[in-house]
């Protein structure tokens, strides 16, 4: 596939090489970045047609589909605009910031015929497909508390006015680049969330957004859960499922830009737990190969529009708390 990639900061350069050098399904033709100048480097390098105007991409006719990169407020333009031009479309997470306008992305790609990837890479760690694996086998019967925490500090040097610590762009300390992964797994495994209560803080850094964010929230069935993120620690992951026949849970040594092996321990009924190592796998190309093969036809595409909306109708929802101090509604 002929792809454009949109948006050439820290995480398009990581894409485009990944792209370029660990996969066999696509080919970058195009960069587009507001200061093209700056990645003149990087174009030469992998060989793309660089230049600073989204449309250059969706009129050119080599370019099967686009893969946005951008701050989140953006999504929602540029995707509608990629779907009127005929073009696949592959978002970052999270897809958007509101309920509302996941709906119009999803329902416009669906009546268009496109298949629109979003960027939970995640979902391919084989220590989290191992989790979610147990919990749909239904060993640990009813689930009654899930626990996640997803930290890092990888944005603590970022200056104040950078759009990934804004409140317009990323509300809720970080809940954009790390809490959205956790409910990305965690509604895949056991449905829509309902209600979610947030509370936030800004104690370390100049982010608007602040730097930490602390949830409660249930599903339909009424199974609770919590979710914490920081954005100002050493990196910390851990996905905690509790079942009246047992408990899963995983501990992660290491954040997916610099991966490292997970240890999963298992405890049944009777109390006897056994401990698991699964080695890290490269999960930004998997999501990327497997896009491909459901725009191909070849398999189907392992998100559904229920998860692709739901998962930002808990964003909303949860930034909205933050405000309000109340339990929210998620409008799923």
């Amino acid at each position: 596939m002929n792809v454009a990639v949109i948006g050439l900061g820290w995480w398009g350069t990581h894409v485009c090489k990944a792209l370029t050098d660990r996969s066999t399904k696509f080919r970058v033709v195009r960069g587009i970045d507001l200061n093209p100048e700056t990645k003149a480097d990087l174009a030469a390098e992998i060989g793309f047609e660089l230049s600073s105007d989204y449309q250059d991409a969706l009129d050119d006719d080599n370019v099967d589909g686009v893969i946005l990169v951008t701050p989140h407020a953006t999504h929602k333009t540029l995707v509608l605009r990629a779907v009127e031009a005929g073009k696949q479309v592959f978002c970052e997470k999270p897809l958007s910031l509101t309920a509302d306008s996941a709906k119009r992305m999803v329902k416009a790609c669906a009546d268009a015929g496109l298949t629109l990837g979003i960027g939970h890479e995640r979902r391919f760690e084989p220590a989290l497909e191992e989790i979610a694996r147990v919990v749909k086998s239904g060993d640990l019967g009813t689930i009654l508390l899930v626990e996640g925490h997803y930290s890092h500090d990888i944005f603590q040097p970022l200056a104040a006015d950078n759009w990934r610590g804004s409140l317009a762009d990323a509300p809720a300390a970080g809940w954009t680049g790390m809490g959205v992964h956790i409910t990305d797994l965690l509604i895949n495994m056991l449905g829509p969330i309902t209600e979610i209560r947030a509370i936030s803080a800004n104690r370390v850094l100049d982010l608007p957004s602040g730097d930490a964010v602390s949830t409660q929230f249930k599903f339909g069935d009424e199974t609770m859960g919590t979710i914490n993120v920081v954005s100002a620690t050493p990196f910390y992951g851990r996905l905690a499922v509790y079942g009246e026949q047992g408990w899963v849970d995983i501990q992660e040594t290491s954040h997916g830009a610099n991966p490292g092996p997970a240890h999963v321990t298992y405890c049944n009924k009777a109390g006897e737990r056994e401990l698991k190592i699964f080695e890290p796998v490269d999960i930004v190309t998997l999501n990327f190969d497997h896009w491909a093969g459901a725009v191909a036809g070849d398999v189907e595409y392992r998100f559904s529009d229920m998860e692709r909306i739901s998962n930002v109708a808990v964003l909303e929802a949860l930034a909205k708390s933050t405000a309000t101090g109340q339990a929210e509604p998620v409008d799923n």
